[in-house]
């Protein structure tokens, strides 16, 4: 007896006989560019993409990594860091009546806790200068996904070696079964009137610093 799974499988083997074969997918995209990671080329276009997104970006040398990010967090009075973050980040974000708190440790941090904290600071993995974008995996000073988009100010520490140019490098360095996250300016949408509106589904403010 046909049942109407099989007639519907059989409209569907029917439908694909018609297409034919599949069609070979073109790779000729760009897969590595004409500049090496974190070289200057690199840097200078995922500057003006950041800042084009409306992120706020600055450039410094290690031995001026406390000062720039103590200026980032100006007027902050909470932040929150993930576990594995360097101490001497970590001890960078501490300051005159600013409390760190670390994620998950003992216990990760409830929505209402982290919606009390004005800040967070972490790491990321890979940035991509070609489109702005940078790439948080969960990696050691990255902590939780949560919170990354609670807070209202996010504050990215990169290093230059870890600027690449094309998505395809970017990619090629990530683990695809790591929780991804990727983030392209503040957080913010366009739907109601066409009226950008920013903080929306994640920190209303970005901050990123680049050491090198």
């Amino acid at each position: 007896m046909t049942t109407s799974r099989d007639t519907v499988m059989d409209k569907i083997r029917a439908a694909l006989a018609e297409d034919g074969p599949p069609v070979p997918i073109l790779r000729d995209y760009i897969r590595r560019g004409q500049h090496d990671p974190g070289s200057d080329p690199v840097i200078d276009l995922l500057v003006d993409r950041l800042v084009d997104y409306r992120a706020l970006v600055h450039q410094v040398t290690a031995d001026r990594l406390p000062a720039a990010l103590d200026e980032a967090l100006s007027g902050m009075t909470s932040v929150v860091i993930g576990t594995g973050l360097d101490p001497i980040i970590a001890q960078a974000c501490s300051g005159p009546g600013r409390t760190v708190t670390t994620d998950s440790d003992p216990q990760v941090l409830s929505p209402q806790e982290l919606d009390a904290i004005d800040a967070v600071v972490t790491t990321a993995r890979v940035a991509i200068a070609m489109s702005g974008t940078i790439i948080l995996d969960g990696g050691a000073g990255q902590g939780r996904r949560a919170i990354t988009l609670v807070p209202d100010r996010h504050i990215i520490i990169l290093t230059a070696d870890q600027i690449v140019e094309t998505v395809a490098e970017a990619i090629s360095l990530l683990n695809p079964t790591a929780p991804l996250t990727m983030i392209a300016g503040p957080s913010a949408t366009s739907d109601i009137e066409l009226e950008r509106v920013e903080g929306v589904h994640g920190p209303r403010t970005l901050r990123v610093i680049i050491i090198g």
